[in-house]
């Protein structure tokens, strides 16, 4: 699940206007991201991925979906392998760590939004319903409903709604 959590808080830091190379870091260190040293040239490379990222989210369809993220595992994903580094159970990788960082971080989010797009059917990325928000998120709720990123979102559309029924 790191690869999709990443790819959503790139997303979502991309669309807020406060992309740095400290505050990237910053991502990419919550995110488990390793030797994260963000330099310029890294940081620009690594927010035009971020770009293409945004459309796995707006999908209007499962197709169109898997045509998103095959597009960014062609362009971002090795060879796959399995590994055990760091006393930690046995995961997948992308990308070799030897790689710079970009590579790694274009690895891992294409690799993870492959892998939670199949075990999610399709569904489950999404961008927030509300139409001033457009916040990405992953749905991990049981039902799988979401429609808002958070409950603040819903309850403010849910009054907005409810001040313009005809009284």
């Amino acid at each position: 699940m790191v690869g999709v959590h990443l790819a959503v808080a790139l997303v979502n830091l991309e669309s807020t206007d406060s992309w740095l190379p400290e505050t990237l870091e910053e991502a990419l260190q919550e995110h488990q991201i390793r030797r994260p040293h963000v330099t310029e040239p890294a940081s620009e490379q690594i927010r035009a991925w971020t770009k293409r990222m945004r459309p796995v989210f707006e999908a209007s369809s499962k197709a169109d979906r898997c045509q998103s993220v095959n597009a960014l595992l062609a362009d971002g994903a090795g060879s796959v392998y399995l590994t055990t580094h760091d006393d930690l159970r046995p995961h997948l990788h992308f990308a070799p760590d030897g790689r710079d960082l970009q590579s790694r971080v274009k690895a891992v989010t294409a690799g993870g939004l492959a892998i939670f797009t199949m075990e999610a059917e399709g569904e489950r990325l999404s961008v927030c319903a509300l139409s001033s928000c457009r916040t990405a998120f992953v749905d991990t709720s049981r039902n799988g409903r979401r429609a808002y990123c958070s409950a603040r979102c819903a309850n403010t559309d849910a009054v907005r709604r409810h001040r313009r029924r005809p009284r």
